[in-house]
């Protein structure tokens, strides 16, 4: 399904390579505005270091607003869960901004984007419910709205694609945009998702606090409480839905680390998030144990 540019044996030698983006939708997306790169969703493969494959599949999905993707957040996360054993995919889903799309584009390349990993994992021997999503700032909010809106597939459908079902079997949300509206709605990342006046009741509709059910899956939640650009009470929003819903979940607040920090390799001033994740995937026996 993807075009590798370098042997697999490569690959697996080489973790830090990877193929090349390929096209989510074969025959274009849903309401695509023409064939421009903006208009053309991709997933990227990294694959799993030699020797440390676990079985597992993350999808990343990169903040920026929802007027562009960050690439720390994005190729910096797919190479460190690599490293650390995990098939992992690239979501470039469509963008508001100057790329001018609305909710649902985004919605709908996230949820083929998890089908497709779903998919590959079956066809390729990995685990298919040990299959992950992660987004950071706009991207945890995508990531949130996947979490809080599957459904089971199609089994009648003509594409094994779209037999898969949508629904994450764990999330991480790291600094999310969760909700929409005041007063700690992320404004920006609303105009770009929803435009300047939505109709009405749709920012509520897609506020990630008011959409988790018993059926959400468990979630690993952080952020900072001096992130200036997203507010923290996105993070406690989402945790205290979870906790009344009976979702499993962890959540850590950190003192410092402010917004869009990434990971503590590449960031001095990023918190320790990505050990304390490993800890929680391996009590839900997504790894090992550490």
């Amino acid at each position: 399904m993807f075009r590798i540019a370098f042997t697999a044996a490569l690959l697996a030698l080489l973790p830090w390579l990877h193929a090349e983006p390929e096209p989510l939708w074969p025959a274009g997306a849903p309401g695509a505005k023409g064939t421009a790169p903006a208009d053309i969703p991709t997933l990227t493969f990294y694959a799993p270091a030699e020797g440390k494959a676990n079985g597992a599949t993350i999808l990343v999905l990169p903040g920026g607003g929802y007027a562009r993707l960050a690439r720390h957040e994005g190729e910096g996360y797919a190479r460190w869960f690599a490293n650390n054993g995990f098939a992992a995919y690239v979501l470039a889903y469509r963008l508001g901004g100057a790329a001018g799309y609305r909710h649902p584009a985004m919605w709908d390349d996230a949820s083929r984007a998890l089908r497709q990993v779903r998919a590959i994992a079956r066809s390729q021997g990995r685990d298919p419910a040990k299959v992950g999503v992660i987004g950071s700032s706009a991207g945890g909010h995508l990531a949130a709205t996947l979490l809080t809106g599957f459904d089971a597939g199609r089994p009648e459908s003509a594409d094994p694609v779209e037999r898969e079902s949508s629904r994450p079997d764990f999330g991480v949300l790291c600094y999310p945009v969760i909700s929409l509206v005041a007063p700690h709605g992320h404004m920006g990342s609303r105009n770009n998702l929803l435009g300047p006046a939505p109709v009405a009741g749709l920012a509520e509709s897609l506020s990630a606090e008011s959409r988790v059910t018993a059926d959400t899956p468990p979630c690993f939640v952080w952020h900072a409480t001096d992130d200036k650009t997203v507010p923290v009470e996105n993070a406690l929003l989402f945790a205290g839905a979870l906790r009344r819903a009976g979702v499993p979940f962890e959540l850590h607040l950190f003192e410092r680390g402010g917004h869009g920090a990434g990971l503590p390799a590449t960031n001095k001033n990023a918190p320790p998030w990505d050990s304390l994740l490993l800890r929680w995937l391996a009590q839900h026996a997504v790894i090992p144990a550490q």
